[in-house]
């Protein structure tokens, strides 16, 4: 029981780390770029990309024509956590995926946005 007890302390320190990423469709070039609070949640990501139930469906097309080992996930960038009451992190997120989206334009034949 001890062993539990402290497995659940060590779990509760461990830092979040928020962040934007892309999934690039290296056959195509395409990209996908989204952000998130907890960049683990990227195995989520894949997982439902493997199980046909990924909320871009042009992206779910083509992860379903060309496979996994065709796409690259990669983290563009974490987000910098200020220390003020006056931080607000999913603004804050929301602006640098609006950094990478304007620098990047996955749009149209360049992307799934």
């Amino acid at each position: 029981m001890e062993r539990k007890t402290e497995l659940k302390h060590l779990y509760r320190e461990i830092e979040i780390i928020a962040g934007v990423y892309q999934i690039k469709n290296n056959i195509t070039g395409k990209v996908f770029i989204d952000s998130t609070r907890n960049l683990k949640t990227i195995n989520g990501v894949k997982f439902s990309l493997e199980n046909q139930t990924f909320h871009n469906k042009e992206l779910q097309s083509d992860w379903s024509k060309y496979g996994k080992d065709a796409f690259s996930v990669d983290i563009l960038e974490k987000l910098k956590k200020e220390d003020s009451p006056y931080f607000n992190e999913k603004e804050a997120l929301k602006e640098l995926e609006n950094k990478w989206l304007e620098q990047l334009q996955p749009f149209g034949e360049r992307g799934y946005h």
